[in-house]
């Protein structure tokens, strides 16, 4: 029986990282699957684009997950692969991820390192779509959360009756998630994306990709932020006005520990609790940081001490 859980950050396919990690951790290839003989591995998702090993990125952490050993919930990135796989009954010749015109190539070029390993519209791509597509939103425990992105009770809570077995999405949620101004657009944008707020006066910054954005994700577990500048998370604070939030930027602390990824902290950062009750585990390992995975054992206050990197 597992002891503890290790939460591990956004891979982004770099499996040469992820296997220095779970070496690091303890973990041994025994029997086609990585095991640790206490302990149990959890994945926030975002396991592929970007990085050189897709596929076997997408191996490591499936074989992990049949062997008992790991558990994964679905990123923005999975569900992003999954649009973009799936017809648009409304659009016909297009999908749910748009393929066509300059966003279809925005679409394309962040989604290509994934479609290269595993060749467009093929009988494998297929079949990690359909694995993909059977990842859970969330993973629920009396001790802790994992969540790609943000714990909105207000969103789970309107999600919860509507989710397949273990909080997955059926085809129905898909297309509804996939079409802005719908709630469940929200609410799904909103757990594997984050609370967003949107900028004051048409102000905008340029994010790691280099596209303008008007809107910010905040730290939306701190109720004692005011200002955009204070609340954005995972960017350069400089770039974002010093001016008091119009609106919701916050939601409040989860009451258990809380892990997500997502936010692409600054790898230089010392890795360190977000909060008393919420840890980010993403450190931009899909831009050349650290893997990083927060080591968790039942603590009720979570700890720098509990992070690990490779």
């Amino acid at each position: 029986m597992s002891s503890g859980v290790d939460i591990v950050g956004d891979i982004h396919g770099h499996a040469d990282r992820l296997e220095a990690l779970l070496r690091k951790m303890g973990y041994h290839h025994r029997a086609g699957a990585w095991r640790h003989p206490s302990r149990t591995a959890i994945f926030v998702g975002d396991l592929i684009d970007r990085g050189p090993h897709q596929v076997r990125t997408l191996e490591i952490v499936r074989r992990m997950i049949d062997a008992g050993s790991a558990r994964a919930t679905m990123g923005n990135h999975e569900f992003n692969a999954i649009a973009w796989a799936t017809r648009d009954p409304m659009n016909e010749g297009d999908h749910l991820r748009t393929r066509q015109g300059a966003k279809g190539k925005k679409n394309r070029q962040q989604h290509q390192a994934f479609l290269s390993d595993v060749g467009e519209d093929t009988p494998q791509h297929r079949e990690w779509i359909t694995w993909m597509s059977e990842l859970p939103l969330w993973i629920e425990e009396p001790a802790f959360r994992v969540v790609h992105a943000c714990w909105s009770p207000e969103h789970v809570e309107a999600m919860r009756p509507h989710l397949g077995h273990e909080t997955q999405l059926t085809p129905e949620l898909v297309d509804q998630a996939s079409r802005k101004g719908h709630g469940v657009y929200a609410a799904v944008e909103t757990l594997l994306k984050g609370e967003e707020v949107s900028l004051p006066g048409g102000s905008s910054f340029f994010d790691k990709d280099g596209h303008e954005r008007h809107e910010i994700r905040t730290q939306w577990w701190d109720l004692t932020l005011t200002t955009y500048r204070q609340a954005c998370i995972g960017l350069n604070p400089e770039a974002v006005p010093d001016e008091e939030i119009v609106g919701r930027a916050c939601i409040a602390e989860p009451d258990r520990p809380t892990f997500i990824g997502h936010y692409w902290l600054n790898p230089r950062l010392e890795m360190a609790p977000r909060s008393r009750r919420v840890a980010c585990v993403d450190y931009s390992a899909g831009k050349g940081g650290p893997l990083a995975a927060y080591r968790f054992d039942g603590e009720t206050e979570l700890s720098a001490d509990k992070f690990i990197a490779a």
